[in-house]
């Protein structure tokens, strides 16, 4: 089913927010029209390409 079975998402990570930041999360992603958690998902690869730019893990 999947050509390269790494590329699966079965890897799981906890983050924990306060209310305030827990709020703006949720109003960004309904802003872009996204879960939550795919907006943060898509946030922090963007963000750790930007700091890694010769390493690409974002496919599209």
């Amino acid at each position: 089913m999947y050509a390269d079975k790494k590329r699966l998402k079965d890897n799981k990570l906890t983050l924990r927010f306060d209310d305030y930041e827990f709020e703006l999360i949720i109003a960004m992603a309904a802003y872009q029209g996204e879960q939550p958690s795919a907006y943060l998902r898509e946030l922090v690869l963007r963000e750790a390409e930007a700091q890694l730019p010769q390493i690409s893990v974002i496919k599209s």
